[in-house]
């Protein structure tokens, strides 16, 4: 895509929706973990996200619709780590070691999310209560595929699964209550003795308890805190094509900048660009007006961050 200054391709409409669209589901996510889901309204999502409520609204029936689009993304992170481990060769047992350990350790990366998953879809509204069963479904029949792996059952075949994921998530479901999702991994080897037992007996339930923990890859540092949260403006449609074309073209003048955000009023762009600098955004590293020179704008550090966390945020979410 040709992002330069003068370029009426530089940020479509559509990709400023996503990356607004983007910026709700995180705070959706924020809000249920923080103060559960039945409190996540639309006014708290929006202040949140620093988002306009109409354009909640263009792109979410109601609050419901909303938590279900950031369950789906969450659930799609997940899946990106746990579907190639369980997916990939090996006995059914190391199989399903991995996609839990890959579970967990999602959890402890991203507790939000985690919480939002086990805990807040519960009591979300009643799509949400569906689309967890289902969910829950797919993590029996994974489960199952243990029987075909044995020839003697220590258990009711038909409510085995049942009953293995239920521990499971009841177990897990504790301790995100508790604040306790940063200890998760640790319970890789007695929920692995859980999961077995009913197929491969207690021999195999202790040898999977006694088994050394996995060595992990150094967990990502914590994040920064959101730059977009504290900002004193709404994330619009403008602003965001304002930042990038900034971002592609250091030095753009007010009229190349005007160029690639689409805005024909010189005063607009001027008023909007002011009040980016006002808020520590972008900086005039050119001669100005004063001397009858254009502006040359640049981006702050500070700008730098709020446009990489939009553009780490849209490669994200897909619309």
């Amino acid at each position: 895509m040709d992002t330069r200054v003068g370029s009426k391709g530089a940020l479509p409409r559509s990709r400023v929706s996503e990356i607004q669209r983007a910026r709700m589901l995180n705070a959706m996510a924020e809000v249920a973990a923080q103060e559960g889901a039945q409190n996540a309204s639309v006014a708290r999502v929006v202040a949140r996200s620093g988002v306009s409520r109409r354009t909640f609204y263009d792109l979410f029936e109601d609050r419901e619709d909303c938590f279900l689009a950031a369950f789906e993304d969450a659930l799609g992170r997940v899946a990106e780590r746990v579907l190639p481990v369980f997916g990939g060769s090996g006995s059914w047992q190391m199989r399903v070691r991995g996609g839990l350990l890959a579970i967990l350790a999602f959890i402890e990366e991203e507790p939000d999310l985690g919480r939002l998953l086990i805990v807040e879809s519960l009591t979300a509204g009643p799509r949400a209560i569906e689309r967890r069963a289902q969910l829950v479904a797919m993590l029996v029949d994974a489960v199952r595929e243990g029987e075909s792996e044995t020839k003697r059952g220590y258990g009711q075949p038909a409510l085995s699964a049942e009953g293995v994921v239920g521990a499971v998530l009841s177990v897990v479901h504790a301790r995100l209550q508790r604040g306790e999702a940063d200890s998760l991994i640790v319970l890789v080897n007695p929920l692995m003795g859980m999961i077995v037992l009913p197929y491969f007996g207690p021999a195999a339930a202790r040898r999977e308890g006694e088994r050394p923990l996995p060595t992990l890859p150094p967990r990502p540092s914590a994040r920064r805190g959101d730059p977009l949260r504290d900002l004193d403006m709404r994330l619009t449609y403008r602003t965001v094509r304002v930042l990038v074309a900034i971002a592609a073209s250091p030095g753009a003048s007010n009229r190349q900048v005007a160029e690639a955000a689409g805005i024909a009023d010189q005063g607009q762009i001027s008023k909007l660009l002011l009040r980016l600098q006002n808020l520590g955004l972008i900086r005039n590293v050119g001669v100005g007006p004063v001397r009858g020179e254009p502006n040359a704008w640049r981006l702050t550090s500070r700008g730098q961050d709020v446009e990489r966390t939009i553009r780490e945020q849209t490669g994200r979410t897909q619309p």
